[in-house]
């Protein structure tokens, strides 16, 4: 099992119901999960709240089997709902603070910065990691801040100490760049949810991290 300080970042891998090929939360993050997927973030935007409970709840009990952290995205009720591990949160969702407040100390408190003030804000606020980008442009999130790129990326982890994952048009070309820029781990909807072999595209994309990791090390 994991603690909040030994949570293995490398590949946080978030649902999308429009991207799963008509597959399911639960196959498609069971299938993530054996292909190395170290963290969950269950987001719905189009369900009703009494679907998201029971989706969630079902991604709850398999995480918990698996002992990978299960987050969900916005709907803090929702995470209270099912005692998920935590919750994350973007700069137009319910203040950090406030959703630290209302979590607690012991939940992960995930929030989203797209520059080096909200990140410092975000650690100020209570914030167990950050969701840095949109790294690049990404059709998952039409409604994105501009893409930083990678030294948008590279000065944000340079000036922050808590773990980032890269997030935001992050797939198999340019993981290793997020890894050697300084991010924790890289957040991925596309990259895996929409592949054919789940469980082969989370595989390749955390050996991706690894091997960068390795290398500046």
């Amino acid at each position: 099992m994991w603690s909040k300080t030994s949570i293995d970042w490398s590949l946080y891998v978030v649902t999308d119901a429009g991207l799963a090929r008509g597959r399911s939360h639960l196959a498609v993050i069971e299938a993530a999960i054996a292909g190395g997927a170290t963290v969950v973030q269950y987001r719905e935007k189009a369900a009703s709240t009494r679907q998201m409970i029971a989706e969630a709840q079902a991604l709850r009990e398999l995480t918990r089997r698996a002992g990978v952290p299960l987050i969900v995205n916005d709907r803090l009720d929702v995470a209270l709902a099912i005692d998920a591990d935590g919750v994350h949160v973007g700069q137009d969702d319910m203040p950090a603070a406030l959703a630290r407040r209302l979590i607690g100390p012991d939940k992960i408190l995930g929030v989203s910065a797209a520059n080096l003030a909200e990140a410092m804000q975000a650690a100020q606020d209570g914030a167990d990691y950050l969701g840095v980008g949109p790294i690049f442009a990404t059709p998952t999130k039409p409604d994105a801040a501009p893409p930083i790129g990678m030294e948008g990326l590279r000065a944000i982890c340079r000036q922050v100490a808590l773990p980032i994952v890269a997030i935001g048009g992050i797939n198999a070309a340019n993981a290793a760049d997020a890894i050697r820029a300084g991010a924790h781990g890289v957040a991925v909807v596309s990259a895996v949810v929409a592949a054919e072999d789940v469980a082969a595209a989370a595989s390749q994309l955390r050996a991706m991290v690894v091997k960068a990791r390795q290398r500046d090390a």
